[in-house]
């Protein structure tokens, strides 16, 4: 059996959301899973996602696909956002511009 660490959408229309989980290469995008790992929202740019599982789904034989890639590596680097900073972003005004033309 091949696993693959892949993005299973859910959310609205025009209003994505995707969950990280481990599935079978058979089993269509929003189809049975075998584990939810984690989360993105691309929307608010909150991502959460479960390092010590990915290793060991890796370690398994699992392959992740390239956005999910990605997110590993963003992780890795301790660069995503949690839920908490993208609400205090989101609460601090933003800068006016300056009226000089």
């Amino acid at each position: 059996m091949s696993v693959k660490i892949r993005l299973r959408r859910t959310g609205k229309i025009n209003q994505p959301c995707h969950r990280i989980v481990v599935t079978d290469i058979r089993s269509p995008r929003d189809g049975s899973f075998i584990e939810c790992i984690g989360f993105y929202d691309p929307r608010h740019k909150v991502e959460q996602i479960d390092l010590a599982r990915v290793d060991y789904w890796v370690g398994k034989g699992a392959k992740a696909s390239d956005t999910v890639g990605a997110i590993v590596k963003r992780a890795r680097e301790g660069k995503p956002m949690t839920p908490e900073q993208a609400k205090e972003k989101a609460a601090t005004p933003a800068a006016t511009p300056a009226a000089g033309n």
